[in-house]
């Protein structure tokens, strides 16, 4: 991959604060053109890193949300995704305290990030994608943080994009918090794992005021979650070689700590608990797909559900997959490709 020239120029015209990127022609000289870049693009007062990959100009647009809110998926776009580039363009978006966005600009601890600013950065990004890329609309494509952002986004700006599609919902912090611990409990006790229940009673239930438990209680979740589910193939978590020099590594590492505490905040305050989607309204102006691992003991389908049954849209579909967690593994981008197939696909030939 490259740093093409119109990123460069991107960047060469960085220095103003502004809503939106600047306007600039497609890069889309036909529907038949490839496109594969990558580079930094002025979003709200800051360059942002932004890869695009697509056989075809005029294939569809699926704009990714990755989790964390730290966890860019860029590094690992290309090997999980692979073929998917066929029929869509593909774009990864480092946000704001994540990846190469917080390699450029690491921001000090006193910055905050909030829900609000990057839901406004995802319809800066989306924008300028339709832009750039000659399209009317993209599909949002949001995993757990991302599922949050996602919402909000779709929320805000339901005429950006084709469909919005929730892979590992979260719903309402208490609720899923709350829920993954009990649910964590009882399995351990049915298992007699006296251990895991004696670390779990001294943790005790959220909500919590030390940043520390929610990644604990994270780390006994994971290990439930594994025995009900399939691995994803190993070569998936490899970086590509872009992103695994030693300075990428620990920018990658820098961004989850930073991310992590803006998540959950130095004494439970953080971004995640004040997350509560049904506040928001449970009409959405765009289709709506969920898409939840049966065993996903963090954003449990039951909580999901109940949210999704209160959800008009002009379409909308619940998908629970078997063998498949809150992790995405290869169970869950088969429901994802047939969620796109079969759901989608239609409606963009409206």
């Amino acid at each position: 991959m490259r740093i093409t020239g119109l990123a460069l120029l991107l960047l060469s015209c960085y220095g103003m604060a502004q809503a939106a990127p600047p306007a600039f022609p497609s890069i889309c000289a036909s529907p038949a053109q490839a496109i594969r870049e990558q580079g930094y693009v002025p979003i709200n007062g800051i360059e942002q890193w932004i890869t695009i990959t697509g056989a075809a100009c005029g294939n569809p647009v699926i704009l990714f949300i990755h989790g964390g809110p730290g966890n860019a998926l860029s590094p690992y776009a290309d090997a999980i995704y692979a073929g998917w580039e066929r029929h869509y363009t593909l774009v990864q978006w480092d946000q704001r305290g994540a990846g190469m966005t917080y390699a450029k600009q690491r921001p000090t601890e006193d910055v905050t990030l909030t829900v609000e600013q990057m839901r406004d950065d995802g319809v800066a990004v989306a924008r300028y994608i339709e832009r750039h890329l000659g399209q009317r609309k993209v599909i949002l494509m949001g995993s757990s943080w991302g599922s949050i952002l996602g919402v909000h986004m779709a929320k805000a700006r339901p005429d950006l994009f084709h469909a919005y599609i929730g892979t590992a919902q979260v719903v309402n912090a208490r609720d899923n918090e709350t829920g993954m611990y009990r649910e964590v409990m009882a399995l351990a006790q049915a298992a007699g794992d006296t251990a895991t229940v004696d670390k779990l009673t001294a943790l005790g239930a959220p909500p919590w005021t030390d940043p520390r438990n929610f990644g604990i209680l994270r780390r006994f979740d994971r290990k439930y979650e594994g025995m009900a589910t399939d691995a994803p193939p190993k070569h998936w978590w490899q970086p590509a070689p872009f992103y695994a020099t030693p300075q990428a590594l620990a920018d990658a590492e820098a961004a989850d700590d930073y991310s992590y505490i803006q998540f959950i905040g130095l004494r439970g305050d953080g971004m995640f608990a004040k997350v509560d989607l049904p506040a928001l309204g449970t009409r959405f102006d765009l289709p709506v797909f969920f898409i939840m691992g049966e065993a996903d003991l963090l954003t449990s389908p039951a909580i999901a559900r109940t949210y999704f049954d209160l959800i008009t849209a002009p379409a909308k579909d619940f998908t629970v997959v078997k063998r498949a967690g809150h992790d995405p593994n290869q169970v869950v981008l088969d429901a994802q490709w047939a969620v796109l197939r079969d759901k989608v696909a239609p409606l963009l030939k409206r």
